[in-house]
């Protein structure tokens, strides 16, 4: 039986408040009653435009510059400065798409790009310079990745990404997993997400439902880097996910200046185990041109990494990873 979800008369549907996620650096600033001075450099986000949730920026710390869930959304001059081995596709994605919007980098598994659409844009987000006009699969081209799929069945996992895949509606979603189900060899949908952590009020009974009708065995990766970013709107949607039968799991980004020190990231898989989601990765950050401000060295996340081992038992210890290009698979560290 699918759960329901207590309907409260103050909080608007997901679709409200992602049309009202905040668009400039002004606005997010006052809200968070931050001085613009506060900044050396003027932001600058003409490339990569600001778009944060409301509910979001209220889990942040009023007049600190400095709070970890801001730093992760506030565009700085940093990012304009070029930086050595930083590049635009760095994970060379477009090399290994065979229609457009489907990619196939692993053995046994293939990732569509469902849409360009976040309801948050991260300032670190390795696909900021992705072509999404021209590489998505449902702008009249999904047949095309239907076709490959069926041509490929050793193909039994499918990764739904973006953008966020789940700012698609349940419509659409629904549209798009009838035709998957065309594809028998698919044992496994695994959905790539931050709108369960950035917009909880996404999972809905809307949601609930689409889950519930499902074929394939339901993985959900969300994305959370701070334990802040956790409150009880949150752990009570990753609640209602995991008694839908949806395995939880969580991968992180290392990000200077958020997330970067030992006593954090314990305090994250704490968090996340409380609300029912495991800790996968903790990925060192794809060097994607305008995010080189937020590296941390591979010697210092090992260390980190000690540190948290030795704090927690092995089933809350992420997975310290890096993606490289050709790589059949993550590489540890």
């Amino acid at each position: 039986m699918i759960p329901r979800i207590k309907e409260t008369e103050h909080r608007p549907g997901w679709r409200s408040q992602l049309a009202a996620a905040v668009r400039s650096v002004d606005e997010l600033l006052r809200l968070l009653e931050i001085d613009p001075a506060a900044l050396r450099d003027r932001p600058l986000a003409e490339d990569f435009p600001v778009r944060v949730p409301r509910s979001f920026i209220r889990r942040m710390a009023r007049g600190d510059i400095n709070d970890p869930l801001l730093r992760q959304v506030l565009p700085l001059g940093a990012e304009a400065r070029p930086a050595p081995g930083y590049r635009c596709d760095p994970l060379q994605e477009l090399d290994s798409m065979p229609v457009p919007g489907l990619l196939h980098k692993y053995r046994g598994r293939a990732l569509l790009t469902v849409t360009g659409a976040c309801a948050v844009h991260c300032r670190y987000c390795f696909r900021r310079h992705f072509p999404y006009s021209d590489a998505n699969p449902l702008s009249g081209r999904f047949e095309q990745s239907i076709a490959w799929l069926q041509r490929h069945p050793d193909i039994t996992e499918l990764i739904l990404s973006g953008g966020d895949p789940l700012t698609l509606n349940d419509e659409h979603l629904q549209a798009l997993s009838w035709r998957l189900d065309s594809v028998p060899r698919l044992r496994t949908l695994r959905i790539h997400t931050r709108l369960p952590v950035v917009l909880p009020a996404r999972i809905d009974d809307g949601f609930l439902a689409w889950i519930g009708r499902q074929r394939q065995r339901l993985v959900m990766v969300i994305h959370c880097n701070h334990p802040n970013e956790i409150d009880a709107e949150v752990a009570e949607a990753m609640r209602h996910l995991g008694r839908a039968g949806v395995t939880l799991l969580n991968q992180s980004v290392l990000l200077r200046g958020v997330n970067d020190a030992a006593d954090i990231l314990v305090r994250l898989s704490e968090a996340l185990f409380a609300a029912g989601v495991l800790p996968y990765y903790l990925h060192q950050m794809d060097r994607v041109q305008g995010a080189a401000h937020f590296e941390v060295d591979d010697d210092t996340a090992r260390r980190l990494l000690a540190d948290v081992h030795s704090a927690l038992p092995g089933y809350l210890v992420p997975r310290l990873v890096r993606e490289s290009p050709g790589s059949p698979g993550k590489i540890p560290l």
